[in-house]
């Protein structure tokens, strides 16, 4: 299975963003994830629309944008034209989850949704064929940094046997699963055997003296 490597802007430095995304960029990134917080949802505040037009103009890599927001529906449009290429909205924050999953395709990008560590997989059953990817939370949202949350294996092993066995069915597309939080260089091989196949780490790059080698480092099995 490939492993794709989203390093997370979030730890990223800010005064020299540009630069520090021409790293990771030219180091083999695959994605650039950005998350999106608004102090309700979860206990801090990130960035907007603008940043994300910002990074879309010094990057051609696909730009995931995670909404850990609430009311999500109000701010679809606006990140999609700031550039999204991928945006995910929580289950615990969508009232009418169909609706907003179709409402984001229907706007040009490709739709996810993501879970807290502590909601079941159950919740999204029902939405599958509608999503591009799956984000499963493996910490609680809202801070970068925090220890990985090891129970999340056991749950990333039971959505890729969902997943294939989805696919045996007849599933419309092939589904990505996505883990966020606490991926490591210690983590990311139990989170790719457990099944994962796009890899989000903050911390683990930007905090280290060398992005390149990190990044690397998280794609060793």
């Amino acid at each position: 299975m490939p492993c794709f490597l989203a390093p997370s802007l979030l730890s990223a430095n800010f005064g020299k963003l540009a630069e520090e995304i021409r790293i990771v960029e030219e180091g083999g990134a695959d994605i650039l994830h950005l998350d999106v917080m608004d102090g309700h949802f979860v206990p801090n505040i990130s960035i907007g629309p603008l940043v994300v037009e910002a990074v879309r103009r010094v990057t051609r890599l696909p730009l995931d944008v995670h909404l850990m927001i609430e009311e999500p529906d109000r701010y679809l449009a606006d990140f999609i034209a700031a550039g999204a290429d991928r945006l995910s909205v929580h289950v615990e924050a969508c009232t009418h989850l169909n609706r907003t999953l179709t409402e984001i395709r229907r706007l040009g990008a490709q739709p996810g949704v993501a879970l807290n560590p502590s909601t079941p997989l159950g919740a999204i059953e029902e939405v599958l064929d509608e999503v591009f990817q799956v984000v499963l939370m493996s910490v609680n949202p809202g801070f970068g940094g925090q220890k990985f949350i090891f129970s999340s294996l056991k749950k990333i092993a039971r959505l890729r046997f969902m997943l294939d066995q989805r696919r045996t069915q007849g599933g419309k597309e092939p589904l990505w699963i996505q883990v966020d939080g606490g991926v490591n260089a210690e983590t990311a091989p139990q989170v790719l055997q457990a099944g994962a196949d796009i890899l989000v780490a903050g911390h683990a790059i930007f905090r280290q003296p060398d992005y390149v080698q990190a990044m690397v480092q998280l794609r060793q099995r």
